[in-house]
């Protein structure tokens, strides 16, 4: 098991975000789901608490009412080998959501993430800082990463 684990708070949308994230992510695995208890008032037989595993991290999550929400503060960052995989990632979770800058996205139930190439961090941190500082002017301007325009500004 392991040492930390994400705890994520919804309002009252949990097993749809489930469903939703288990149509993007095909190795979501629902590892335990509790569900209020019979008799309880305007919620009975709905998710309450669930535990699943998701690209390898293992999730806790709640049904915890309208008093937080997600914010821009904490984001997932998921890693993608090619352009494909970014598009894919990029236009899943933004179904319903909402496109920010440089990879950065909040999906419909306002979970932020960042969808960004593997070799982003060597193209940013690239030791000839012109080329470094050439690849951050170019994200920049994106909202969804483009790697060829970013390999472009590195390759100039």
């Amino acid at each position: 098991m392991q040492k930390i684990t994400p705890c994520l708070w919804f309002d009252d949308r949990l097993e749809e975000a489930i469903n939703f994230y288990s149509s993007i992510f095909s190795d979501l695995e629902v590892l335990n789901m509790n569900r209020y208890p019979e008799g309880t008032p305007d919620l009975e037989g709905k998710v309450l608490t669930a535990t699943f595993k998701m690209a390898g991290q293992e999730f806790i999550a709640l049904n915890g009412g309208p008093l937080f929400k997600f914010t821009e503060a904490v984001s997932f960052s998921i890693d993608c080998k090619t352009q494909e995989e970014v598009d894919y990632y990029w236009n899943k979770l933004t179904e319903g959501g909402e496109e920010s800058m440089c990879g950065w996205l909040r999906d419909k139930f306002g979970l932020s993430w960042q969808v960004v190439p593997t070799d982003l961090g060597s193209w940013l941190y690239h030791p000839d800082p012109e080329k470094a500082q050439r690849a951050m002017q170019a994200m920049f301007k994106m909202r969804k990463i483009d790697i060829a325009v970013l390999e472009q500004a590195i390759n100039q």
